[in-house]
């Protein structure tokens, strides 16, 4: 018996079961796969590195906290404006020249910060950095929908967004090294050597993204006639695991108000992790550590963890066909084990494995969410609902963490912080569960594991 008691499934296409099918599916995720994986990971880092590197603006700018504050949300706002464009124009014109677009310009403006000396420069190329940026998660997301049926969409996702918690863990070490040891090489500061040396890479990737990947299968050279033909095969016998959302136009989409409700699911979603994200420093700090440098590796083994939790629960999520419950279990993990660090105060050992355990949750929930849009979506609103749903989403970490800090300030007890932390978790896999239906399919195990 199958978890949901569903006793049968949609007819499947003969190549579905071929081995052949799945070393075509390993074939494409190897060409795709690690280059998007890399960018993501540039992506991500240009975003965050402006933290570290205000560490030592500070001390040759005459720019204060205020300015930071306003420069790091301005970023949101960009990103919120233009992501809905990038991805209608993706739809359009190609991934390939998008994505090129895409990387080049957020490359060249993420290293044009290293001449910054005006809070009104900062403010400019931290807003275009968003513009030029938003269209680069959705954009791949999509492009994945191109490529990979829903069944093995799960597996593939979590692989792409591993990315951010695998850069979280590089993150220190890279921007510390590079500040304490480019620190006056050719007259720069070493702020000014961080953005240039992690802004420039994006637009080497955007170039290999534009030579070495294709649109679409049919597009691609390095798969052979039969090998097109079994992927075109897999594509016309989706199976999904949610009802469908009935709009076929973006037009439409607009006017369904569970694409609403989704996106308020992932603002509660991306404003709970964001909070930890920013607040996870300081909850080590709390568990008596105050060694900058062990801070960093402490934080490190939670998202270590998180990566291999996300991989496994995304297959596990693919071979059963199946989203919604799998997102509220993740999220109530996360909640679970936030709330046992509450109760681990002063045990180093203790806190370090619920935290671990909850970072499982956290990283996980984020990949099925959006496999489980992505079924949701039909092909004619896809492109825009994708980059709907996730624009409005990030709005969540423009005012969770205020309210969080508000909650610190009034209570004096980070607590009460984590209380608010896990009710958002816990809020949006309550919503998910009522917006989304399952279909008759869902809870039945795939002919194949994703791979």
């Amino acid at each position: 018996m199958h978890p949901t008691g569903a006793q049968t499934s949609s007819p499947q296409s003969p190549a579905l079961e071929s081995g052949e099918l799945k070393a075509v599916f390993s074939k494409v995720s190897w060409r795709l796969i690690p280059l998007l994986l890399i960018a993501y990971m540039i992506a991500y880092l240009d975003r965050i590195n402006i933290g570290y590197a205000q560490l030592q603006m500070k001390q040759t700018l005459p720019f204060d906290d205020a300015v930071y504050g306003l420069g790091a949300g301005i970023f949101f706002i960009g990103y919120f404006l233009f992501e809905v464009p990038s991805n209608l124009l993706l739809e359009r014109i190609g991934a390939r020249k998008t994505l090129l677009r895409i990387m080049v310009l957020w490359g060249l403006t993420a290293s044009a910060m290293m001449f910054v000396s005006t809070p009104l420069q900062f403010y400019v190329l931290r807003f275009l950095l968003g513009v030029f940026e938003a269209g680069f998660f959705p954009g791949v997301i999509l492009y994945f929908t191109y490529w990979y049926p829903s069944v093995r969409r799960g597996q593939v996702i979590a692989i792409f967004m591993s990315a951010t918690t695998i850069i979280s863990v590089l993150a220190g070490p890279l921007c510390g090294a590079t500040l304490k040891y480019f620190d006056g090489v050719g007259g720069l500061y070493g702020w000014q050597w961080l953005f240039l040396v992690q802004g420039l890479p994006a637009v080497i990737l955007g170039f290999l993204v534009y030579f070495l990947l294709e649109d679409k299968p049919a597009n691609a050279s390095w798969l052979s006639k039969d090998e097109k033909k079994l992927l075109e095969d897999s594509l016309a016998h989706k199976v999904k695991g949610v009802e469908r959302e009935p709009a076929g136009t973006f037009g439409g989409l607009l006017r369904d108000p569970k694409v609403y409700a989704l996106s308020l699911v992932y603002l509660l979603l991306l404003g709970a992790t964001y909070t930890m994200v920013f607040w996870l420093p300081t909850l080590i700090q709390s568990w008596g550590i105050k060694d900058l440098l062990l801070v960093g590796i402490y934080a490190a083994i939670p998202n270590a963890v998180g990566v291999i939790g996300m991989i496994l629960i995304g297959r596990h999520s693919d071979k059963w066909r199946e989203r919604r419950w799998h997102f509220a279990a993740c999220v109530v993990i996360a909640a679970i084990g936030l709330f046992a660090t509450t109760l681990l105060q002063g045990n180093l050992v203790g806190s370090l494995l619920a935290l671990s355990f909850a970072v499982i949750g956290i990283a996980s929930a984020t990949p099925l969410f959006f496999a489980l849009i992505s079924e949701y979506l039909s092909v004619g609103a896809a492109a825009g609902g994708l980059a709907l749903i996730s624009s409005l989403g990030n709005l969540g970490p423009a005012i969770s963490p205020t309210i969080n800090g508000l909650i610190v300030r009034s209570t004096g007890d980070n607590t009460y912080s984590m209380y608010f932390v896990i009710a958002l978790y816990l809020l949006s896999g309550l919503l998910l569960l009522l917006t989304i239906r399952p279909t008759a399919t869902a809870g039945v195990p795939a002919p194949v594991a994703a791979h």
